[in-house]
């Protein structure tokens, strides 16, 4: 029983969380912001105001846009993430298996309102999301003991302020709450036999909470033409409360739950008015992935052994280097295209079917159109392809229940690779009143 046990909902999420990076940005965080973005790749954007979804990315931005503005818009992204491989027993294969789009289509909506009140000060809010992901690799997959199904879905209701110094300085401020959930299963697969088989859930587990974090941003306006932005968002420490069930746990439901922290960002940017027509634009992007150390679950009814350490992830920091350009073709019509690269949050020596992380290029294309005085329409589409990564994966607690089952030591395994693509689209309203 103590080996069952420890076979819980973190190991799964391990796999979930990092299936999720394959599809949009390191790790399960997302870049999907707003569709104006989008067509450069999300380059330039905390230096950037086109519209009011500038704050999201840094509330000093605020200060650039006039009166009341409202900006709403929606990106679909379109996975296609494959995972195969060999599960190994005693190091001998026993099966070759394989899952196609193990990541689901979404789409991601967004809201933002502005208001300026003075010459100086300028109110925002803003709805949107900063992490989430679906994956599902079912029960035909024969390493679905390691994880077959998960999601994290997060909402961020984030009001901020920007307050404009003087006319080379502004700054800006917000809260952030967040409210989230998720699910994580494993089970165990159609292809191994009995007593292996089945497609039954090892394990599962649900749950949700809500959270508070902040973010600040500021701006130089070189000259006219010049100007860099940073921005900062603060870690949000979840704890996802709920439930766990499956044959793990002796087919019981228990109360449980599993900490997970959203961790820290922050962006560098620089925008440069080349010509009338032309501009360029920059980003640095930094995410404090090495805060990702470990997995470890609380299920209470498990007693002595209600905190189980599952895995020492060792994630490290991550970078995203992105380039853009607009060109204003008239004074209705900007033509905008990016390239990123995002690397990957987890050394080679760490990557696992839990955690197969690898870099990501982005090309991006995208226009914005003025329909008339008040009213913008923009539109993006992107192309990220990732890089195919190697996956290695061993686990003391699969293999300890494995063993209890066959009665004699066993060392379940799998080796594999991870390789696909993403194509997201998106479109953006602007209305400035």
């Amino acid at each position: 029983m103590m080996n069952k046990n420890k076979i819980t909902l973190s190991l799964t999420a391990a796999l979930a969380l990092g299936m999720s990076s394959n599809a949009l940005a390191a790790g399960f965080q997302l870049a999907e912001y707003s569709a104006t973005g989008l067509g450069r790749a999300f380059a330039g954007e905390a230096a950037m105001a086109d519209n009011a979804s500038a704050q999201f990315r840094n509330p000093a931005m605020l200060t650039y846009l006039e009166g009341t503005q409202i900006s709403v818009g929606a990106i679909y992204v379109d996975p296609n993430i494959d995972v195969k491989g060999n599960l190994q027993l005693n190091d001998q294969t026993i099966a070759q298996t394989e899952s196609r789009d193990i990541a689901n289509s979404a789409v991601i909506p967004n809201f933002y309102i502005s208001r300026q009140l003075n010459d100086k000060a300028t109110l925002g809010l803003a709805f949107g999301t900063n992490f989430g992901m679906r994956t599902d690799l079912g029960t035909d997959f024969s390493a679905s003991m390691f994880g077959n199904q998960a999601e994290v879905h997060t909402v961020e209701i984030n009001p901020n302020l920007g307050y404009k110094i003087n006319d080379q300085f502004s700054v800006g401020a917000g809260v952030r709450y967040i409210i989230a959930k998720g699910h994580f299963g494993a089970a165990l697969p159609n292809a191994l036999p009995k007593p292996l088989g089945g497609g039954q859930n090892l394990k599962y587990m649900e749950g949700e909470d809500n959270a508070w974090g902040w973010q600040a941003g500021a701006a130089w306006q070189i000259n006219p033409a010049n100007r860099i932005g940073v921005s900062y968002r603060s870690a949000v420490d979840l704890n996802l409360s709920g439930h766990a069930s499956g044959l793990a746990y002796n087919s019981q439901t228990l109360p449980g739950s599993l900490p997970l922290e959203l961790p820290a960002s922050a962006e560098i940017a620089t925008f440069h008015q080349l010509t009338d027509q032309w501009a360029i634009h920059t980003s640095i992007n930094w995410t404090d992935w090495s805060s990702f150390e470990k997995l470890e679950a609380n299920i209470p009814a498990l007693g002595s052994h209600s905190n189980d350490l599952i895995k020492e992830e060792n994630w490290k920091d991550n970078y995203r280097f992105a380039i853009g350009t607009t060109y204003q073709v008239n004074s209705k019509l900007a033509l905008r295209s990016g390239i990123a690269y995002d690397m990957a949050a987890v050394d080679e020596a760490h990557r696992t079917q839990t955690i197969p992380e690898t870099d990501r290029t982005w090309l991006s294309l995208g226009a914005g159109y003025q329909w008339s005085k008040n009213l913008t329409l923009d539109a993006g589409l992107t192309y990220v392809y990732a890089k195919k990564a190697h996956l290695n994966e061993t686990d003391k607690s699969i293999n300890g229940l494995a063993s209890g089952l066959l009665q004699q030591p066993t060392k379940l395994s799998f080796a594999g690779t991870t390789s696909g693509d993403v194509w997201l689209a998106g479109v953006q309203a602007s209305y400035r009143f």
